[in-house]
């Protein structure tokens, strides 16, 4: 009978052990894929980044020729003295 009860035993050893490498191989599995995922949102992020630092860019370099024009309308307005 305690043959039995250790056979039982080892079988039961066997199908756990099974289980947690089955469990385990699904998790590395899950990681990898969370990781792809991680490293796409990031590249998005610097793509987004890189977007709005463009963008600021156009919106200093069109602040610079209005503030230009705004100078040149300023002398027009004070050779034609109309301020």
């Amino acid at each position: 009978m305690a043959d039995n009860i250790e056979n039982i035993v080892l079988e039961h050893l066997k199908a756990l052990r099974n289980e947690v490498k089955s469990l385990r191989t699904e998790m590395h599995e899950e990681f990898n894929d969370v990781k792809l995922r991680l490293h796409s949102i990031e590249g998005a992020i610097v793509k987004a980044r890189s977007d709005n630092l463009g963008t600021q860019e156009d919106v200093y370099r069109q602040q610079a020729s209005i503030d230009r024009l705004a100078e040149r309308v300023e002398r027009i307005e004070r050779r034609l003295e109309l301020t």
